[in-house]
């Protein structure tokens, strides 16, 4: 089980091969491997699964953790002691360090996710291994062909992903630390403010000229209809999605818009190598690296073809903090038999990442839209706020709903500061953003949408 770059690689190479019958058996070794390590090193894990057998081979007897569980145990949840919360949380608010380590061993990542509760993790340096081999190895490797690769050289092979920017977030913050680790890079990788205005998003992109366009997916779905309007004109060989869910008939524009293949990839801050999209938009799970169970609202496991109320992760790479029986919050679908692709990795669907962005009457007469992670990011990366959810309750005002920590008391001001600064860039300067006194509130279902609009469709 050597873990270096070029092993994993041959390892996910050697899975597929395989099939299902090599990826249960490196799923019980891998989880072995963790359950040690947590129960050794985790005083919230040794605690947590002091009563259960010192063998442990069905995950399923295992009890489910959460977001604010962990976060509130924060100091005894890392198997590396002195990793603590408040040193993180020193290292996250200081915007020159991302892309570096902490500690000079760990990648710290923010999000607020699903569930709207803020999370830190602390990544090492085996899982940035994995990802790096997932990324090249199997989702690169099933996404392009050898021709797809020869255009890529002759056009520069650059790489444009529309993110949210100046914060610890997953793919910014990778980015950053591949650019900080090979400074060539920086002339191939190019990340956009997915907080910029459209037209200005629309200049840069077109002049960069990407072959790989990577980022939100209703970001992505905005500058498809730029393409479709002849204001962008670029050629990428590969479109990629990722944290919200497109409709088919959105997914069908992006392709025809760009005339390039459109994939999708399941990804989130506590595991970003989930599942990777294939040409018949299922997406595949590494479940060598990681195990997902979609259960009910019991946490009872929900057969193939059934919705799930929300899904389990168990990152089988993080050793410095096991995410163990974690839920994630998505609702997730598996698909009932093998997929058309060939991938005998398991294929899912999911429906609880679905958003649509939010409109507003621009001053020229123009609808001006912003995908949610535009306005989401902003709060997320704000230190204090524990949780929030930005509801927009009319065409010119936003109702901002939060939780912050003890002693935040300047949280409220900065989100307010960072949201108005936003829509002013937007020339949007008559669009009011207003605290509301209740806290977050979630569905009649029970999920909860941290960005969205109240308004019916007519008036959006």
């Amino acid at each position: 089980m050597a873990e270096g770059l070029m092993s994993v690689a041959w390892d996910l190479r050697r899975v597929r091969r395989g099939g299902q019958g090599l990826v249960a058996e490196w799923q019980r070794a891998r989880l072995a491997d963790l359950l040690a390590r947590a129960r050794s090193g985790s005083p919230y894990y040794r605690e947590l699964y002091r009563d259960l057998p010192d063998r442990i081979d069905d995950v399923t007897s295992l009890p489910v953790t959460t977001k604010a569980e962990l976060m509130s145990r924060y100091d005894d949840w890392a198997t590396d002691r002195a990793v603590s919360l408040d040193e993180v949380r020193t290292f996250v608010a200081d915007t020159n360090r991302i892309g570096t380590l902490y500690r000079d061993r760990y990648q710290v990542v923010t999000t607020s996710g699903t569930s709207g509760h803020r999370g830190v993790f602390v990544q090492d340096d085996r899982t940035y291994t994995v990802l790096s081999a997932i990324t090249v190895a199997r989702a690169g490797g099933s996404w392009l062909s050898g021709r797809d690769y020869l255009s890529m050289l002759r056009r520069g092979n650059k790489v444009a992903a529309i993110w949210a920017v100046g914060g610890h977030f997953a793919g910014y913050s990778t980015a950053q630390r591949l650019i900080r680790e090979r400074p060539i890079r920086k002339r191939s990788i190019r990340v956009f403010s997915v907080h910029t205005s459209l037209d200005e998003l629309v200049r840069g992109v077109g002049a960069f000229g990407p072959t790989i366009l990577n980022g939100y997916a209703t970001a992505v779905s905005l500058l498809a209809r730029e393409q479709r309007a002849g204001r962008l004109g670029i050629r990428p060989v590969l479109v990629i999605t990722s944290a919200e869910g497109l409709s088919p008939e959105e997914r069908a524009g992006i392709r025809e818009s760009f005339q390039a293949k459109v994939r999708d990839q399941y990804a989130c801050s506590e595991f970003m190598g989930l599942a990777h999209g294939c040409e018949h938009d299922w997406l595949h799970v590494n479940a060598d690296w990681a195990i997902l169970e979609p259960v009910d609202e019991g946490f009872r496991a929900v057969p193939p073809g059934k919705a799930s109320r929300t899904v389990l992760l168990t990152n089988l790479a993080n050793r410095v903090q096991p995410i163990i029986r974690y839920d994630l919050g998505d609702s997730v679908t598996i698909r009932p038999g093998p997929c058309p692709c060939g991938n005998p990795l398991p294929a899912v669907r999911v429906q609880g990442r679905t958003s649509e962005v939010i409109s507003f009457p621009g001053p020229d007469g123009r609808t001006v839209d912003l995908p949610p992670l535009a306005l989401g990011t902003l709060v997320d990366g704000t230190v204090g706020v524990r949780m929030f959810q930005i509801v927009q309750t009319d065409p010119r005002r936003l109702a901002v709903r939060l939780i912050t920590e003890d002693g935040a008391d300047t949280a409220w001001e900065q989100v307010q500061q960072a949201l108005r600064g936003l829509l002013d860039n937007h020339g949007l300067a008559d669009v009011r953003v207003d605290r509301e006194a209740q806290p977050p509130q979630r569905t009649a279902g029970g999920k909860f949408r941290t960005v969205f609009s109240e308004l019916p469709r007519t008036q959006r």
